[in-house]
């Protein structure tokens, strides 16, 4: 972990949150799941409010060309790789983990759905279009068949480094390095080949999560792993559409009701799991543990969905 690259994305994170945004910018939102009975940070997730704000965010758009010769009755369809900047100005779903600790009981769940309450609770400090970027196929040394195959013909760097300068934002040398015409993939690498658009084991969480909120398959893939975007119009996002609001009626020590995702409405941005019974007034009880974690008291506004897996 580099502590300076770190420490500068917290403090944009710090600085996002406490400004009045009237135009989309370089904000970026930084998360982070902390099991609050041992004060562990399990987890991290952010939204990056435009992409491409400060230098061209390039992908490879999956393509077809037809090429056909009549005189020798021979018609091929090819799969191409254009090298393309078209998610410039969306905004982005970025740098989910979660430590291998807690990843069951639904933790990495909560933790990639809270940033989609915050977009419901903020939704003008972002772009209409949402994406993601979801991580491709490379083993526990860093081997990439797709970096093999490709990349590292136009690069004297190893995978590894490559994919460290893309993490932090450092992808000025793409343009400069990267061939500017259609790949035809069939002259790829047999195992170069079978990863196009394919996920990492560990990410397949995080595609089936993010398909379940409307997000599809957008036949863009990464340039240096081949892992596939995906995209979603932001008002259409399942949780951003089902989630309701309403305020706080009554902070109970216990309560039996249904399991909510749960987030106060400010920029000092809390959620939480626990349950939540929404009355006909839409006034709303929770319980102690609820209102303590979210840093809430009687009369203030929540903001809510449904948490499980009928959700």
């Amino acid at each position: 972990i580099d502590k300076d690259v770190l420490a500068k994305r917290i403090e944009r994170s710090f600085k996002s949150f406490s400004t009045e945004v009237k135009r989309r910018g370089d904000e970026e939102y930084l998360f982070v799941l902390e099991d609050t009975q041992t004060g562990t940070i399990a987890g991290c997730c952010a939204i990056i409010a435009t992409v491409g704000f400060s230098q061209p965010a390039y992908a490879y758009k999956i393509g077809t060309i037809v090429q056909l010769c009549s005189a020798l009755g021979i018609k091929k369809n090819h799969q191409v790789l254009h090298l393309v900047n078209d998610y410039q100005g969306s905004s982005e779903l970025a740098s989910l983990l979660l430590s291998p600790d807690y990843r069951r009981h639904g933790h990495g769940t909560m933790l990639a759905r809270s940033r989609l309450l915050f977009i419901a609770a903020f939704p003008k400090r972002f772009s209409e279009t949402m994406m993601a970027e979801l991580r491709g196929v490379s083993d526990e040394s860093g081997y990439s068949p797709f970096w093999k195959g490709l990349g590292r013909h136009f690069f004297s760097m190893d995978f590894t480094e490559i994919d460290y300068l893309n993490a932090v934002g450092k992808r000025f040398f793409v343009s400069d390095l990267m061939p500017k015409y259609p790949i035809y993939v069939s002259l790829l690498p047999k195992a170069a080949q079978e990863v196009v658009g394919k996920v990492h084991e560990d990410t397949r969480p995080a595609l089936a999560m993010l398909e379940s909120e409307n997000f599809a398959l957008s036949g863009y893939i990464d340039i240096f792993d081949g892992g596939p975007a995906v995209e979603a119009k932001r008002d259409k996002i399942k949780t951003v559409k089902k989630s309701q609001t309403g305020e706080v009626a009554a902070i109970l020590p216990a309560l039996e009701a249904p399991t909510h995702l749960i987030s106060n409405v400010t920029l000092d941005f809390r959620v939480c799991r626990g349950p939540l019974r929404a009355l006909p007034d839409e006034t709303l009880e929770i319980t102690a543990d609820v209102a303590n974690a979210l840093q809430v008291k009687k009369g203030d506004s929540l903001r809510f969905v449904p948490f499980g897996k009928k959700s």
